[in-house]
């Protein structure tokens, strides 16, 4: 049992790195659609979509400035991943069939238990994105920068509103990531029940990607509204939204309307197929080289696979 907790947290921090390493830049340009200043009349909007961030950014910062942010998702991404999976597997015992029964999940079941997975890595989850996206807005190479980096992002907000600041956007943390992880699970289950003919034989790489990366995108359609409500709330000034997420949806659909909801969708999706696929792609090949490096005889293979 030991063992396999300790190869669980291994295997999934290294795909969780994978995730964070692929999907970054994608990240940076989604926060800053999701974030940037509304134009005024006959004002040009600051990007004009996915693509014009992008250029922009690289033109403005280069490549490194893709990268804004990465530090706290990739010092947060193992323990992220060893919580949520161990939420889903404790999930699955609560909410599913009776282990000493030969009934399979049922799509409620396995959707229900990726939900409960949810709720258990916002502890970690709402400041880590606070820090991120506050990094992620600062843009332009002559700008003067607020924060110069995760350390000084944590000792500034704590200054400014104690663990409090720091944690301000938990709720539409959990809000985003309940619901999501629900269909991360539900999606990559139902297709790899599919192409293994519910586990009579194992998942090729091919397969895994395909299931990996549509759980991805079916995360982010679900999570994308929240999210975007999550960033708006977390970069505002202090005191913006005094109702928090209530005051940021109220004000988000009176000025821009209900599309504005998925705002930073093109880059989300872009980035959520190969970014889950290098997510599993890593952990799998991470389990097969601690069993090598060890030598274990146990060739059973990780059925749960977590999404950041």
């Amino acid at each position: 049992m030991v063992d396999s907790a300790v190869e669980y947290f291994i295997c999934g921090g290294f795909g969780g790195i994978c995730t964070v390493v692929v999907g970054h830049p994608l990240d940076t340009v989604k926060v800053r659609l999701q974030t940037m200043p509304i134009p005024k009349a006959a004002e040009s909007p600051l990007y004009t979509g996915t693509f014009d961030c992008f250029k922009k950014t690289v033109r403005n910062e280069g490549f490194k400035g893709l990268y804004k942010g990465m530090g706290a998702p990739l010092v947060g991404v193992a323990p992220i991943f060893a919580i949520s999976f161990m939420g889903y597997g404790v999930g699955k015992q609560i909410f599913g069939p009776d282990s000493s029964s030969n009934e399979r999940f049922t799509y409620a079941q396995y959707f229900t238990a990726g939900a409960f997975s949810g709720i258990f890595t916002t502890l970690i989850m709402a400041p880590g994105e606070r820090i991120k996206c506050l990094l992620q807005i600062q843009q332009g190479a002559n700008v003067p920068k607020v924060y110069s980096g995760p350390v000084d992002v944590v000792k500034k907000l704590y200054k400014e509103g104690g663990m409090r600041s720091i944690y301000r956007g938990s709720a539409a943390t959990l809000l985003r990531d309940v619901p999501a992880s629900g269909m991360y699970f539900l999606t990559y289950e139902a297709i790899k029940d599919y192409i293994t003919d519910y586990g009579k034989h194992e998942p090729s790489i091919l397969g895994t990607i395909c299931a990996g990366g549509s759980a991805g995108i079916a995360n982010w359609l679900i999570g994308m509204p929240p999210d975007v409500l999550k960033s708006r709330l977390q970069t505002a000034p202090e005191g913006t939204y005094p109702n928090g997420i209530r005051d940021v949806f109220k004000v988000l659909i009176k000025t821009e309307g209900i599309g504005a909801l998925y705002t930073g969708i093109t880059p989300v999706l872009l980035r959520a197929f190969p970014a889950n696929a290098a997510c599993f792609v890593g952990f799998e090949l991470c389990r097969q080289f601690m069993q090598f490096l060890f030598h274990k005889g146990d060739k059973s293979v990780v059925e749960e696979k977590v999404v950041v």
